[in-house]
C-alpha cells in the first residue's frame, strides 16, 4: 500500500498539470500582476529606426542595454510634477530591490529640446537620459490603436505610462504613469525579478 501511495503522489501532479494545460477553462481566473501586459511584445528598436542621443548629443543605441531589466519613462525636458513623480516611482522601485538593483536600469526618454532642470539631474542620477523624437518613439512604446493624432497627442499618451523591458529586449508591461501605485509597482518588479533567472 505505501508503494501505491508514493506512485500516486508522483502521478497526480503531472496529470493535474496536463489537464490544466490542455483544458484552459479549468485554469483559475484573474492575475496577481498590477501592470498590463503589452500584446504583442515589441523588441527594442535598432539605432536606425529610433535615433537617440545622450544629453551631450552623442548617439546612443538602446540595444546596448539588452541584458538588464529596463524601467522606461517619457516626458519633456522641463519635467513638470507628473514627470518627477514617474522618475520618483522608477527610482524608488529600483532602489527597493535589494541585491537585484544591479539587474535594473532606469531610462528617461526626453521628447523635446528643453533644458533639464539641475535639481532633476541631481535627484535622478543613475537614470540614462536620452533625447528622442516623439513620433519615432511612439512606434516602439505605443500600439497601433494608440498611435493616432498629432505629435502633441502622441506625447501625452506616452507621458501617461511607465514601461518595463525584459533582459531579452522585449517591451512586456506598462503602468498608468504618475497615477501608479508605487507599492504595487515595486511588488510587480520584485515578482518579475524573483521569477526570472535572466538579466
Amino acid at each position: 500500500m505505501p508503494l501505491y501511495l508514493i506512485i500516486l503522489s508522483c502521478i497526480v501532479p503531472i496529470l493535474a498539470a496536463a489537464l490544466l494545460y490542455y483544458v484552459p477553462s479549468l485554469r483559475p481566473e484573474g492575475s496577481t500582476n498590477y501592470g498590463a501586459f503589452v500584446q504583442p511584445q515589441r523588441p527594442l528598436p535598432s539605432s536606425d529606426s529610433l535615433r537617440l542621443t545622450t544629453l551631450d548629443g552623442q548617439p546612443f543605441d538602446l540595444t546596448s542595454l539588452r541584458g538588464k531589466w529596463l524601467l522606461l519613462t517619457s516626458d519633456g525636458g522641463a519635467c513638470p510634477d507628473s514627470c518627477a513623480r514617474k522618475l520618483h516611482f522608477t527610482r524608488n522601485g529600483h532602489a527597493s530591490q535589494g541585491k537585484n538593483v544591479g539587474r535594473i536600469q532606469r531610462v528617461w526618454f526626453v521628447t523635446d529640446d528643453q533644458p533639464i532642470p539641475e535639481k532633476v539631474m541631481e535627484a535622478y542620477k543613475g537614470t540614462v537620459m536620452l533625447r528622442a523624437d516623439p513620433k519615432a518613439l511612439s512606434e516602439f512604446l505605443l500600439d497601433d490603436a494608440e498611435r493616432v493624432g498629432d505629435a502633441v497627442a502622441l506625447e501625452k499618451k506616452m507621458d501617461s505610462y511607465l514601461w518595463i523591458v525584459d533582459p531579452n529586449g522585449n517591451l512586456i508591461m506598462h503602468y498608468p504613469g504618475n497615477q501608479s501605485d508605487p507599492v504595487r509597482f515595486r511588488d510587480d518588479l520584485a515578482k518579475l525579478l524573483h521569477a526570472s533567472s535572466i538579466g
